[in-house]
């Protein structure tokens, strides 16, 4: 059987890796694999498996996050439609602390962004409607919003580059963009 993934971690950020999916086309369509177990679950420390799978439908210009927490390792892509997928280091003691990468994850590439605890995870929806999927790995409870941290996404210490956007937000984001100014 053909490799079902391309692994690669990303050059910037350290335990972020990036996971292109190996694509079969023909007249039918195309059909490709977006987890398997014995591959990924590797880029998890021992015991932890993915235990949670969530999907969040966003209509365009939504932009979600920078979200994170402590303890959970999160496996995103979008299934439908178009976002900018940003992943930002939020540990106060790594030398790329507040750092970010961004890729554009949509129908001709379906790229999987594996991230681990203590990095900031946030999309911005650029096409009408955007199927954005979640799988999660961690330990006990589920880490609920306010056990999570929050960066306002025009937080200037990390200067993201959404390229001129004007976003809608949610309660919870514009709080923190509030608190950054």
């Amino acid at each position: 059987m053909a490799a079902e993934f391309e692994i690669c971690e990303s050059k910037l950020l350290k335990g972020v890796y990036i996971i292109k999916p190996n694509k079969f086309k023909d007249f039918r369509g195309e059909i490709y694999t977006a987890f398997l177990s014995e591959e990924i679950d590797k880029l998890l420390p021992k015991p932890l498996k993915f235990i949670q799978d969530k999907f969040t439908l966003s209509h365009r210009n939504v932009l979600r996050g920078i979200h994170g927490d402590h303890k959970s390792y999160k496996l995103v892509t979008c299934v439908w439609g178009e976002i900018e997928q940003v992943v930002v280091d939020c540990r106060k003691d790594s030398p790329t602390y507040l750092k970010w990468e961004k890729w554009t994850i949509n129908a001709d590439n379906q790229l999987l962004i594996f991230i681990p605890p203590f990095f900031g995870n946030a999309h911005y929806a650029k096409t009408d409607e955007v199927l954005f999927y979640y799988k999660w790995a961690y330990e006990g409870d589920y880490v609920d919003a306010e056990e999570q941290f929050t960066y306002a996404y025009n937080d200037e210490r990390i200067g993201i580059d959404w390229g001129g956007i004007c976003p809608i937000l949610s309660e919870r984001d514009m709080k923190h963009l509030k608190d950054a100014q």
